[in-house]
This record gives C-alpha cells, structure tokens and sequence, in this order.
C-alpha cells in the first residue's frame, strides 16, 4: 500500500507540473509579422529574418535553386523530386518546390508556418 501512495503521489505530481515547451520562436520557419512586414525565425542562425531570406537560407543549404526564378513553371518533363524554384508573380515571390509529380509551395511541402501561404506570391502562384 505504501508503494502505490508514493507512485500515485508521484503520478500526480507529474500531472500537475507543467511540461516546459520549446518557445514559439525557436521553431525554425514560425512567422511573425510586425509592422507589416514579415519574420520567419530562422533557428539555425538563431534569429529573425526576411521570409525570402529564409528561403534562399535554406535552398543554398540544399545545393540551391535548382531552376532559375521565373513567371514560368520549369517543363514538366525535366523536373525532379525536390527541385526547387522561385516563383514570380505580380504580386510578388513564392519558392516552389517538386513534390509527388507537382509543382507546390515549398511551405506545403516543408510545413513551415501557414502564414508562408499568404505571403508576396505564394497565394498567386496557381493562378
């Protein structure tokens, strides 16, 4: 009896501790916006930056844009997985990138913040 008090004693101390979480800012590719301007938290340099410079931050980490930036999707029939490309639309850039036989935003693919989506190009880019 006297080992089932202390475990539920211990159970319950557990509960009622908070578990502490990673702070909003330290998840790579959270965005936050502040005088309309747009910040995504970039943990690897451990600090705020432009959304596009984000982007170009992670496709030099990943040998870089495979196709030039262009209003025009690269031909289908020379793309790979995971190539990547920056998207020009009039209202602004989007990254792109290969996935599962169709062009995507690279957000949808890499699940960075949905604020990614509403950013420059990116709510244009399959118009």
């Amino acid at each position: 009896m006297k080992h089932f008090i202390s475990g539920v004693l211990c159970i319950s101390l557990f509960l009622i501790h908070p578990v502490p979480q990673a702070e909003e800012s330290t998840i790579n590719g959270k965005v936050k916006i502040e005088n309309q301007n747009y910040f995504a938290w970039q943990a690897e340099s451990n600090r705020w930056i432009s959304l596009e410079d984000f982007w170009l931050a992670f496709v030099d980490k990943n040998n870089g844009l495979t196709w030039e930036a262009s209003a025009k999707y690269p031909p289908y029939k020379q793309v790979k997985e995971f190539d990547t490309f920056m998207a020009i639309t009039i209202k602004g850039n989007c990254l792109m990138e290969f996935y599962h036989t169709r062009w995507r935003r690279a957000n949808d693919v890499r699940r960075w913040d949905d604020q990614f989506n509403d950013y420059a190009g990116c709510p244009f880019v399959f118009d």
